[in-house]
């Protein structure tokens, strides 16, 4: 636990806000509103999510699914990320999920609130980077297999280069904390340039006869590619918009190195959401619109359906070109989920969550960042990745993993502040308003349906077996469960969450509703 803060130097405003929530200010603030939402929007990475993911939103449901299930999901996800924005303005600490979840619990439930929550969020994090490496590295030797037809690409390749990226990716987010937002605006500026490219290029370029398919058809047939009934199937297909849009908190695990950050972190979080809902809908339409065979660009050998899609519709030399702005994308992103989850490991091992929390919190005296995080991140994705070698169903899991993850995390504190918190919840000066209560209603709802959903295999019967069984219960629950038994056994003894210091705080109002408990 953290020894009680002294007030011996003049601090700023966001260190004044830190300071009542009970923490040392350490890293440098150097993000910006800008620099946040790049960072975000790195994170979210609409083209490389996309591409990722395209087996699930275009297999489930067929066109139908991936224009109307990107409407519908992101209406709740919208509110999810306002509900979320709300929080941030009113705790800005790089473990506001799990620090807003202790403080609106009810009497005695903060610790095990915060574990939950903890833990969940850092599953979700954690997951990110090997996610989107797996699916880059994958992308990377289908090209290869394009321009040699005679290559197979073997899961050991795709293992290697796959740590290879995780790697370089470590090295970068072990920076200066202003090296890492320069890289990341770039990345996020290549990212949001590489979308615009795509959803023209593709449309202009497409060879296609006829170029487009009926709007009738794109916008009713529904290629139902599950056993269930289409509304299933459909709901099913959400998995692809909420693991695309999962990354729209990295402003909250960044706002102790952001300036003004209980206004420009949660104004990040809602523009990140908001715009890559945008961009992320028009590039499903396009790709809607000019699919041809949906069944060749989900069974294709190559492996990859985004890359059998841009064969299927462009030239050759544009298929591959159009490729590479989306690996490059897709690094970009891997950078920038691999930064905000340092940020989420730093954060809870400063409060003891994590064995060995004492080198995982340690602040890199030259960098200014959570270097020892990073890496630690960094070999727990390099192990998961081993779930290449037990088949393509096994790996993918990681991406329902961290969808359900991260939303579940999102939600505890929500779930808290519209049903529990009544009058202790501290306004930031970014809110809702009267419509914080409804808005949080609608984002709990949407999770609660979504977790089991997620959760389906796309067969069931007797053609359910270990290949095509959905083992998101597994890879997610079985980590949830050891943090759960490991608090009910040992941790509940000595973990209290993470600590309210309101004794130095400067805001008079905070230590009023806080009750100055520590």
């Amino acid at each position: 636990m953290l020894q009680p803060i002294e007030d011996e130097l003049p601090v700023d405003h966001d260190e004044k806000v830190l300071l009542s929530l009970g923490y040392k200010q350490e890293f440098k603030r150097e993000f910006s509103l800008w620099t946040s939402f790049c960072v975000s929007f790195a994170v979210l990475g609409l083209l490389p999510s996309f591409a990722s993911t395209l087996f699930y939103g275009m297999g489930y449901a067929g066109t139908a699914g991936m224009v109307w299930g990107w409407i519908i999901a992101m209406a709740f996800i919208q509110c999810v990320a306002l509900s979320l924005a709300e929080l941030c303005s009113s705790m800005p600490t790089s473990g506001g999920l799990y620090y807003a979840s202790a403080v609106l619990a009810p009497p005695g439930w903060g610790p095990i609130a915060s574990w939950a929550t903890g833990w969940s969020s850092w599953i979700g994090q954690v997951t990110g980077a090997p996610s989107v490496n797996y699916s880059v590295a994958a992308m990377i030797l289908a090209a290869r297999s394009i321009t040699d037809s005679d290559y197979v690409p073997t899961n050991y390749e795709l293992f290697l280069l796959t740590t290879f990226l995780m790697i370089i990716q470590s090295c970068i987010s072990s920076m200066p904390t202003k090296w890492i937002a320069v890289f990341n605006s770039l990345g996020s500026s290549f990212n949001m340039v590489a979308v615009i490219i795509v959803i023209i290029l593709i449309p202009v370029a497409t060879v296609t006869d006829p170029k487009f398919t009926p709007t009738y058809r794109v916008w009713s047939n529904i290629d139902n590619g599950t056993d269930f009934p289409n509304g299933i199937a459909i709901l099913m297909s959400f998995i692809s918009v909420m693991w695309a849009m999962s990354g729209f908190d990295a402003p909250f695990h960044l706002s102790e190195e952001c300036a003004i950050a209980d206004v420009a972190s949660p104004r990040a979080i809602v523009l990140t959401s908001a715009i890559g809902g945008i961009f992320g809908w028009v590039l499903q339409i396009v790709v809607a619109y000019t699919v041809v065979d949906i069944g060749a660009v989900l069974n294709s050998d190559l492996g990859q359906p985004w890359a059998t899609y841009l064969l299927q519709v462009l030239p050759m030399k544009t298929a591959l070109a159009t490729l590479a702005l989306t690996i490059i994308a897709g690094f970009s992103m891997g950078q920038g989920c691999m930064v905000a989850a340092s940020r989420v490991t730093y954060a809870y091992a400063r409060d003891g969550c994590f064995p060995m929390s004492k080198y995982w919190r340690k602040v890199n005296s030259h960098t200014k960042t959570p270097v020892n995080a990073v890496w630690f991140n960094c070999t727990v994705g390099i192990l998961l990745c081993l779930l290449i070698f037990a088949g393509e169903v096994a790996i993918l899991a990681i991406f329902s993993v961290g969808a359900i993850a991260c939303f579940i995390a999102f939600t505890i504190p929500i779930s808290l502040r519209v049903f529990f918190v009544g009058n202790r919840f501290r306004r930031g000066p970014w809110h809702l308003g009267k419509f914080g209560k409804p808005i949080g209603a609608a984002a709990v709802a949407f999770v609660v349906l979504m977790v089991p959903v997620l959760c389906l295999p796309s067969t069931i019967g007797s053609d359910l077996n270990s290949s095509n069984m959905n083992w998101t219960c597994l890879v997610y629950g079985a980590p949830m469960l050891f943090a759960l038994l490991w608090f009910a056994i040992d941790a509940r003894k000595w973990f209290k969450g993470p600590r309210v210091n309101a004794k130095h705080a400067m805001i008079g109002q905070v230590i009023k509703e806080l009750g100055g408990q520590a």
